[in-house]
């Protein structure tokens, strides 16, 4: 039966701004307070979507959670209707609203880890949402983000759905952004390279994964000790802002593309991927050295939060940020790769400099899920995209959208009436039913 991975991308949603709310996230820092445009960022990742979709690949849709988290307002002593907390939260604790209102459910790729039938014990895929526990704002997802994969996933002869880890320092997750899966296709059993940041050495604020975490989640998916690699990243690279294994490392089948500076042992991470692969013959590790790409420079461009994907089983495809290609020294390098011995053949260059502005490119975007014949035909259809669902939600965003959005804008009670109609119509467009709180009381 054959088994096809389809990235599920995060619709940005109304409240798309520069809040500056992730520390330890220098393009989160730098550009805080600057008039965002919701409506640009959420068509540039429709844009990505409908690339991938075109390109032939099954491409899927994660909905924008409701903001503000009102529910959470409440448990801070706010109390009155939802345009009365919002006045008062805005004039009291500025800060605490715009936490509660970030877009940050967007980047999927920390929404959860998902594993594949081919590599669980049971033979079925195995979900567990991350708990996001190192940044509040974040951590704010987690309910929502369970309910969408529950109702995107929702047989449960086929999927099985862990509760988060407990929001603790020790059991930190940060989802899928800190794994890396090998395999020859997608239907074998695979390698699974777990990367984890949290360590003596790196910042508490900056270090967002931990080794037990890691290790919880390979016993809930019953994943095989032997195929499976616990992997620290460089504290270095993580104090340089590198606060995820995706911003500094891609990978794709047997395509493994990252920064010489990435772990502290690459050459040994490199030799036992190999070994899973039979030898070197079929595996393509592609090192980028630092005489040739700074930190600095793969941070600015973001070139490691590319997307590498299949076009066929002979063409991949390396879907890059748009700043990769203004930088002469990255396009060159990346150039190189499309020129050499092995799969990667295309490059295609997405401008997603709403979300990129934030810290997040297009890997940050998308959710990977390997899913066989039967578990896609299992999977709730209206989260699929199609030629008529990329017209139906282009024609959504349009409607709905601002086209700026001030941090102050969030103190507007129209803006929370604006949301509450977008998110309703795009619950009956996607057919998700009783996804938002308010579609069970009244505004």
């Amino acid at each position: 039966m054959k088994t096809i991975e389809v990235n599920f991308d995060g619709l940005v949603g109304p409240s798309h701004n520069f809040s500056g709310l992730s520390s330890g996230n220098r393009a989160s820092q730098f550009n805080k307070g600057r008039i965002s445009n919701p409506k640009l960022a959420a068509l540039q990742g429709l844009e990505k979507m409908k690339l991938l979709m075109d390109s032939g690949l099954t491409q899927g849709i994660l909905p924008p959670q409701m903001r503000p988290d009102i529910s959470m307002l409440r448990r801070f002593g706010f109390t009155g209707s939802e345009y009365h907390i919002i006045d008062k939260v805005s004039k009291i604790e500025p800060q605490l609203l715009s936490l509660c209102y970030s877009s940050s459910s967007m980047w999927a790729a920390n929404s959860a880890t998902i594993s594949p039938s081919s590599d669980t014990g049971d033979g079925k895929l195995h979900i567990t949402a991350a708990n996001l526990a190192s940044k509040f704002h974040r951590s704010l997802e987690v309910e929502g983000t369970e309910l969408a994969l529950k109702k995107i996933f929702k047989d449960s002869d086929k999927f099985v759905h862990h509760p988060a880890l407990p929001p603790a320092e020790l059991f930190k997750d940060e989802g899928a952004a800190n794994q890396l899966r090998f395999c020859n296709e997608y239907g074998d059993a695979g390698l699974n390279v777990f990367v984890h940041n949290q360590c003596a050495t790196v910042a508490e604020n900056e270090g967002r994964q931990s080794r037990q975490a890691h290790e919880s989640i390979r016993r809930l998916h019953q994943l095989n000790s032997d195929t499976t690699i616990l992997l620290m990243q460089n504290p270095e690279v993580v104090s340089k802002g590198f606060f995820h294994n995706d911003t500094i490392a891609v990978n794709n089948k047997n395509v493994f593309l990252y920064h010489e500076m990435a772990y502290i042992n690459h050459d040994e991470l490199t030799t036992k991927i190999a070994e899973y692969f039979g030898g070197r013959s079929n595996f393509y590790p592609i090192c980028v050295p630092s005489e040739m790409i700074s930190l600095d420079l793969a941070l600015k461009t973001y070139m490691f939060n590319s997307q590498l994907i299949s076009i066929n089983s002979e063409h991949m495809a390396l879907i890059a940020p748009i700043e990769c290609s203004m930088e002469p020294t990255v396009k060159q390098f990346l150039d190189s790769i499309i020129t050499s011995d092995n799969p990667v053949k295309s490059i295609h260059y997405v401008d997603l400099r709403q979300s990129m502005l934030n810290g997040g490119g297009p890997a940050c975007l998308r959710l990977r899920v390997q899913l066989t014949e039967r578990e896609l035909a299992a999977v709730h259809s209206g989260v699929i995209l199609t030629p008529e669902l990329y017209a139906q939600l282009r024609q959504w965003i349009e409607k709905y959208y601002r086209d700026q959005l001030r941090v102050e804008d969030l103190a507007d009670p129209n803006l929370y009436v604006e949301s509450c109609e977008a998110l309703d119509n795009l619950s009956q467009i996607l057919d998700l039913n009783s996804l938002y709180f308010f579609q069970q009381s009244e505004i």
